[in-house]
């Protein structure tokens, strides 16, 4: 079975096709500038080359096209056919409380998507295209609906509700949702795997840092805690994200700043973090590099962010009365505390001493899609 893999942004799409008796990745690669006249295609071929494909794609629909083209080149193709592709799964952020686990995509779970808009307004629209570009380009090819957010559905209320009114909850549905819910679920299940456990009486760390970062707090190979919230702008100190702030610190900036909510959006989700701190860039190889030169700021930044991600793994260490593994993914280096740019295998850090298991498990949220799309059809 062939699954295609879909993963859409406001303004680009990652791919992956997969063969699943084998899990192979046949093909991969992405598109960026969707909408802009210098939009690309970048191809990574099975040697580890990549081949660039310019051309103005103004919508999503004709960047597909372009994928799927690519897949059935002679040259760099992968099939003879895209009838061999038997179903899609695509990465749909936001599924509010709605979605607690993936879903064979409808119309009514379409128009379930739609009803999340407000809770995702950058992410579910760009999803939604990518599903419908299939259903143009692909009639009748099965799609799937993988939510960010349903793995942490089974948080108890306590830890999902904000102290706020019950009202809004209620009007709104304003709560913890938190996100990277495909990824903390494939490393929390891969790290038992690895280590020859049973998730069940298992208290499990998962931290996922990249450029965005969460920790979720596992049990019993479910999440009951986890760092962002409503948006992914809460919790850990991130690349150009504020993480958490005192909400008395957002009015007093709005009216200092004369910001309107649209203005301080844009300033705790694209220009704080490690860029907003360090005032040198969100890319901790670049921090790495002026702290090396002497940047005070640069190596506050650092600070910072470790020492928030230290705060949330002793939070839930003490929210589960214990930690017995801690799994980073997503850009810890190896024997490094700080940010590297891939996780290139499995390998356990922490010495056979350690009260907690300390590994390393690259993320795979591409595989975790195929397998649940092969799984629903």
């Amino acid at each position: 079975m062939k699954i295609l893999v879909l993963n859409c942004g406001s303004s680009s799409i990652k791919y992956k096709l997969f063969e699943m008796e084998s899990k192979e990745v046949m093909a991969q690669g992405g598109i960026e500038k969707i909408g802009l006249p210098d939009s690309f295609l970048q191809v990574k071929l099975p040697n580890g080359e990549k081949v660039k494909f310019e051309k103005p794609m103004p919508e999503h629909t004709v960047g597909i096209e372009l994928i799927l083209e690519k897949l059935v080149d002679p040259e760099i193709g992968c099939i003879k056919d895209l009838k061999e592709i038997n179903a899609v799964g695509h990465r749909v952020v936001h599924g509010g409380e709605k979605f607690n686990k993936s879903v064979l995509i409808t119309p009514e779970v379409k128009a379930q998507i739609i009803e999340c808009i407000d809770l995702a307004p950058l992410h579910n629209p760009a999803n939604l295209k990518g599903i419908d570009a299939i259903e143009k380009i692909l009639p009748g090819v099965p799609q799937v609906a993988v939510f960010d957010t349903a793995f942490h559905q089974t948080m108890p209320d306590y830890a999902y509700m904000y102290a706020i009114p019950y009202e809004l909850y209620e009007k709104y549905a304003i709560r913890r949702y938190g996100f990277h819910g495909t990824s903390h679920r494939y490393v929390s299940a891969r790290v038992c795997d690895y280590l020859g456990v049973d998730p069940k009486g298992k208290k499990i760390v998962t931290a996922h840092i990249g450029g965005g970062g969460s920790c979720t707090a596992v049990m019993d190979g479910k999440s009951v805690d986890t760092s962002m919230g409503l948006t992914p702008v809460e919790g850990l100190v991130m690349g150009t994200r504020a993480g958490d702030l005192d909400l008395g610190a957002a009015t007093f900036i709005m009216d200092k700043e004369h910001l309107d909510t649209a203005a301080f959006n844009n300033l705790v989700n694209k220009k704080s973090g490690l860029l907003g701190i360090s005032g040198v860039s969100s890319d901790c190889r670049d921090i790495e590099a002026a702290i090396n030169q002497g940047n005070k700021r640069a190596d506050l930044a650092r600070k910072m962010f470790i020492y928030r991600l230290k705060k949330y793994i002793g939070a839930y260490a003490a929210a589960m009365n214990g930690i017995d593994i801690l799994v980073f993914t997503a850009g810890i280096g190896e024997n490094d505390p700080y940010i590297r740019a891939e996780v290139s295998e499995e390998r356990i850090i922490s010495k056979p001493s350690s009260k907690v298991t300390v590994v390393l498990v690259p993320t795979d949220e591409e595989l975790m899609i195929a397998s649940d799309t092969e799984a629903l059809i």
